[in-house]
């Protein structure tokens, strides 16, 4: 388990997102959590040289839409260089948690591979809320920041 804010970059080392189309599907469940991931991410895209208009942002219900959600956007538009997947999904009583997980993250693969384009898998599957809490801009940092500055090094390594 992270003990440590992974989600310090010295931003010099992340290459320039200038020219870039970043696309972000987020999660609305889970909410509090989710919107602390899209601002990292989409604060961490524009402090790369990514311009504001060049993100796009769509919402969808739950984890378990993300990779539908990602693939209705590549469909729509063909100039998108990366999509980053943001959602949170939190262990409960049930074998549930299990199934959305591996579904969601598998399916993210999925489409990442039909598209032969980066879908970045940025969903926290935590074991509490305080796990999401912290790992969505608290004292372990922001996975949305991570998984910006992973699509932005993946179209980097794709264009180099």
């Amino acid at each position: 388990m992270a003990t440590t804010n992974l989600s310090n970059y010295n931003f010099d080392d992340v290459p320039s997102a200038k020219g870039m189309k970043i696309a972000i599907v987020c999660a609305t469940w889970n909410k509090q959590i989710t919107d602390g991931l899209l601002q990292g991410a989409k604060q961490t895209i524009i402090e790369c040289g990514c311009d504001k208009q060049n993100i796009i942002v769509n919402k969808v219900p739950g984890s378990f839409e993300l990779a539908l959600g990602a693939q209705f956007l590549l469909e729509k538009d063909p100039t998108i260089d990366a999509v980053i997947c943001l959602g949170s999904v939190i262990q409960g009583e049930t074998k549930h948690f299990d199934y959305v997980c591996q579904t969601t993250a598998l399916g993210i693969k999925d489409v990442s591979l039909k598209y032969n384009k980066p879908v970045i898998f940025g969903v926290l599957t935590d074991n509490n809320q305080q796990q999401a809490i912290d790992r969505s801009g608290g004292k372990l940092g922001n996975k949305g920041v991570e998984a910006a500055v992973t699509a932005i090094e993946m179209v980097t390594l794709k264009n180099t």
